[in-house]
């Protein structure tokens, strides 16, 4: 049997996925799949080793066509490391101490903060974690503007991590309504392990 799978331009993980589906869906025989970027290929092509598949790669300009030869089953998704964007930057810790941005107008701060965290939901690569702390926790409690693109970022893989011990001192622990509860060892942890790091 054939299939083809055209994965142009399409996000990642998905060219895999939808690569690991046909493989699925056939007995025997080849799955081509068609990918735009490096990336994507090297991923596809993981995904083949590591079933123990033979693959083939041809290149027509500027796509990968991806040759797949299947000849035993499949049991379960091995584990692989995808990787999906080459920047340095996927590896970004953004710690967070207050609920506005910059200096200034308080009202104009907040502003701006929401904007930013809106921002980051939309911008590629997302960061790694995003830290809270001191008045930085007011935006993951109830009653916070931006609870909906912080939960975006967290469904995308996100970590959110908040200071128990602000959550205490504002007494709004029980009103946490994103993430997880954090201490200090492992904030200077994550900040120390990351490659890249942003203080707002």
């Amino acid at each position: 049997m054939y299939k083809e799978v055209d994965a142009r331009g399409l996000n990642c993980p998905l060219p895999v996925i939808h690569t690991k589906k046909a493989l699925e869906a056939i007995d025997k025989g080849k799955v081509t799949t068609i990918v735009d970027n490096e990336i994507a290929k090297e991923n596809v092509s993981k995904l083949a080793k590591s079933l123990d598949f033979k693959v083939d790669i041809q290149e027509n300009q500027g796509n990968y066509y991806i040759d797949i030869f299947k000849d035993h089953g499949i049991n379960e998704m091995p584990t692989m490391d995808i990787q999906c964007d080459s920047s340095p930057k996927k590896d970004l810790v953004i710690l967070i101490s207050k609920d506005r941005l910059g200096e200034g107008s308080e009202e104009l701060g907040k502003v701006l903060m929401k904007g930013y965290i809106y921002t980051l939901t939309e911008v590629m690569p997302f960061p790694k974690t995003i830290l809270f702390l001191n008045g930085g926790v007011n935006l993951v409690v109830e009653g916070s503007e931006v609870i909906e693109h912080l939960r975006t970022l967290e469904a995308n893989g996100v970590e959110i991590l908040s200071c128990g011990t602000c959550l205490d001192y504002f007494k709004v622990k029980g009103k946490l309504m994103v993430g997880g509860v954090s201490n200090m060892y492992t904030i200077v942890e994550k900040l120390n392990n990351a490659k890249n790091t942003i203080k707002l």
